[in-house]
């Protein structure tokens, strides 16, 4: 993974009424930072929300509570890619320095529902967020989740490449 990139697997403690999950909490290792806003997004399948960065250190916390997303963090000075595929049937927290280009994409065929936690206000009159296309054709990975072998490595990022070989 890129440095800073972190996921934690969250347990489901389930019973006949149903589930429960932590999703955060002070005392896990992964918050490195202090948490001051909370988001929900909901997104509709095939629907890609990206690329963005922040460049005054806001650090992102992503927990898929339904459906399924692919969350992708991109390096322009490395070139590496981190792809994590998370879902709400399978929970976990996905760290993701503000500094790397990121995004997610909606996959399956229900809208994903997302919590996510952030270490910085968002403020409205100056945001700290800078954008480029969804389809940016610069975001050519050189290292796909460590590995340069991977058939999507030196061609331009496709969001809706086929999840098979």
């Amino acid at each position: 993974m890129l440095p800073g990139i972190v996921v934690k697997p969250l347990k489901r403690f389930a019973d006949e009424r149903g589930f429960f999950t932590e999703i955060m909490r002070k005392d896990w290792e992964i918050f490195e930072d202090e948490i001051v806003q909370a988001n929900l997004s909901i997104t509709y399948p095939g629907i890609v929300r990206a690329w963005h960065k922040h460049e005054r250190g806001q650090v992102d916390y992503f927990v898929c509570v339904k459906g399924a997303i692919k969350i992708c963090a991109y390096d322009d000075e490395t070139q590496e890619l981190n792809e994590i595929v998370s879902t709400g049937e399978n929970p976990q927290i996905v760290r993701v320095p503000g500094h790397y280009w990121h995004g997610f994409k909606a996959v399956g065929n229900e809208p994903a529902m997302l919590v996510y936690f952030v270490n910085k206000l968002y403020d409205y009159e100056n945001p700290d967020e800078v954008r480029r296309p969804w389809n940016d054709p610069t975001v050519v990975p050189k290292v796909i989740n460590g590995r340069e072998d991977d058939p999507r490595c030196g061609k331009p990022w496709d969001w809706f490449y086929p999840p098979h070989k």
